[in-house]
């Protein structure tokens, strides 16, 4: 019984591959040529490539973003380059303290060198804040994200004011 439905079911199988395979379809282009006709377009319109950052006019929203994820990525490899440093030098973090201090660098240098440590953090936590307000939905019209896009701006100065002045 099984050798007979299998038997009807291979038949069944290759009839109908073979009606399949008598229709010829033509195709009315290969993408070879679609694509040739494409960027010959795009050439004699003098498109550029890709549009690029270039292409847009800056605004708020662009820059914030870029350096929200400049702000991310140098964190991140200032922490681990930091790490390694510290791990293969010897001495402990005090010793090294003392030893820029000793230096007696002038309190603009100072200054300047906490603002440069101190304004990317604030910067990318509060406007992290900015991000978790979009993963829920709230603050994209126009005249929210820039409301929220200049206080975060301003307050990530803010803050790094008062960690660079008070510690």
């Amino acid at each position: 019984m099984a050798m007979l439905v299998r038997s009807l079911g291979k038949n069944c199988l290759l009839r109908q591959q073979l009606s399949f395979a008598n229709k010829n379809v033509a195709m009315a282009s290969s993408a070879y040529d679609e694509m040739k006709v494409y960027w010959d377009k795009n050439k004699k319109l003098e498109r550029p490539m890709s549009p690029f950052l270039f292409a847009y006019k800056p605004h708020l929203a662009m820059s914030m973003s870029l350096s929200h994820r400049v702000t991310g990525v140098a964190m991140s490899v200032a922490v681990t380059g930091a790490s390694i440093i510290m791990l293969a030098l010897p001495g402990d973090y005090t010793h090294y303290l003392e030893l820029v201090k000793s230096l007696q660098i002038a309190p603009f240098i100072i200054y300047g060198c906490k603002y440069l440590l101190a304004w990317p953090i604030s910067y990318h936590y509060i406007n992290g804040f900015r991000h978790l307000a979009w993963d829920a939905g709230k603050g994209f019209a126009l005249s929210t994200l820039y409301k929220t896009g200049y206080t975060a701006i301003a307050l990530s100065f803010i803050v790094a004011s008062m960690f660079v002045f008070l510690y």
